[in-house]
This record gives C-alpha cells, sequence and structure tokens, in this order.
C-alpha cells in the first residue's frame, strides 16, 4: 500500500511514522508512506496557502490553487482508490471503514486545516471524507494518523501474529475480552482459571462470553449493533 498525505505542517507527522508497527511496515515493503508540504506548491515569497473568506468571518480558508497543484502532480505518479479529505463533518471513522479501506493500493489523505478548504476542492478531487469523532482538532494531521495506523496493521503480515488484528475490539461490533499474562496471581488478584487450562475450545467460548458481557455493559450501542440481542429477546418470548 502508498499512502500520500498533504498537509501544511508535515512536521507532525514526523513521528507517527518513524516508530513501532508503522516503521516495520515500511521496512517490510508492506506499506509507504509521503508527506507532502502544500507550501512547496505554493506560489509568491510567502508561501501562501491559506486566504480570508468569502462574505467574512473569523479563520482563514486554505486555498484551491496549491492543494489543486498538488493534488494534480501526484495523480502523475499514481491513480488513486481514494482521494479523502479529514474534516469535522465526514463520516465518522470506524472499524468496517479501517478494512474496507485496508484493501486499497493508493490512498492520498489531504489534512485540513484553519477553516477548512475551498469548498470547490472537495467538489473536484476528494471522493472520501473522514472524522475520527466529534471533537475538532487543530488540524487534519494527527487525524490522518490515526486513519493511517487503523490501515496499515491490517495489512497481511504488517503484525506480526496475521489472527491479532481479527480479534481487536470492534471486529464484529464486540469490544475485545480482558486479557492477562504472567504472574498468575499478583496481590491477591489471580487469572481466569479457564486460561490456564489449555483447553482451546474452553477459553475461546470464554473470551467470547466475556466480549459479549463487557460490550453489553460498556457500550450497549455497539452490542446492538452485534445481533446478540435478538437472541436473547426470542429466549425471554419462549
Amino acid at each position: 500500500m502508498h499512502i500520500d498525505i498533504i498537509s501544511v505542517v508535515p512536521g507532525l507527522l514526523e513521528g507517527p511514522f518513524s516508530h513501532s508497527i508503522l516503521k516495520r511496515a515500511e521496512e517490510k515493503g508492506l506499506a509507504t508512506v509521503r508527506v507532502h508540504n502544500l507550501r512547496d506548491y505554493a506560489t509568491g515569497k510567502q508561501k501562501q496557502v491559506d486566504d480570508y473568506a468569502y462574505g467574512g468571518g473569523a479563520g482563514m480558508v486554505m486555498m484551491i490553487e496549491p492543494i489543486s497543484l498538488c493534488i494534480e502532480t501526484l495523480q502523475k505518479e499514481r491513480t488513486y482508490d481514494e482521494i479523502i479529505y479529514m474534516t469535522p463533518d465526514g463520516e465518522t471513522f470506524d472499524q468496517p471503514m479501517a478494512n474496507a479501506l485496508s484493501m486499497n493500493q493508493n490512498l492520498l489523505i489531504l489534512c485540513g486545516h484553519y477553516k477548512g478548504v475551498d469548498e470547490r476542492i472537495r467538489q473536484r478531487y476528494i471522493t472520501k471524507e473522514i472524522s475520527i469523532g466529534d471533537f475538532v482538532l487543530s488540524g487534519g494531521e494527527l487525524a490522518a494518523a490515526v486513519v493511517a495506523d487503523a490501515i496499515i496493521r491490517l495489512i497481511p503480515g504488517v503484525l506480526n501474529d496475521e489472527t491479532s488484528a481479527l480479534t481487536d475490539s470492534f471486529q464484529d461490533h464486540l469490544l475485545a475480552p480482558p486479557v492477562y499474562t504472567r504472574p498468575a496471581e499478583w496481590q491477591g488478584m489471580e487469572v481466569p482459571e479457564v486460561l490456564l487450562s489449555g483447553h482451546e475450545a474452553k477459553i475461546n467460548e470464554w473470551r467470547f462470553e466475556a466480549s459479549v458481557r463487557r460490550t453489553r455493559e460498556r457500550r450497549p450501542d455497539l452490542f446492538a449493533k452485534s445481533g446478540l440481542g435478538e437472541s436473547d429477546k426470542k429466549s425471554n418470548k419462549k
């Protein structure tokens, strides 16, 4: 997978992609992330990328010309499966969306800044708009890093244990069950006996039941999407 990210402040993205899983993904040749400074595509001595909004009001707006030039320059190098704009009014990012995006080969992410981009950029180039939650950040850089991390870790071969991503929270609309490691007893608190039994079927059953219980208690909205509550309703009717 190749991901290009367009940013006004590319320095914010230096850390996330130079450590841990994302760094290993690039070293293995499984994913490449390139960050492009939007100011490199601006004209004039000041390399201006923002201007006042028509109609007045507080805040500046990202200009058309630098973004258009950057996107079209990158499009000469490859064809993008999606051109994504990180924005608070986009579709809320979730695990199913991460799963779908991880199947793509080339992605381009535009990080919003200031009061956002000129609407005509969204109309002309953007194919998908994403928000990571109902809150506002100073810019789309951190949100883009979150999306890239969630996508790249799903690529086969990135994680040492390929089944790990399949058992994460939000897969199948369930939270992950509790996990334990050594020692088996700590300050009077013991690991559930079934996890020490070596009985794979019983362990899987315990994990599923714990996952269902945790989701029902902590995220009833997510539990409702799982459809598991419907079987409870049918049992009660009987």
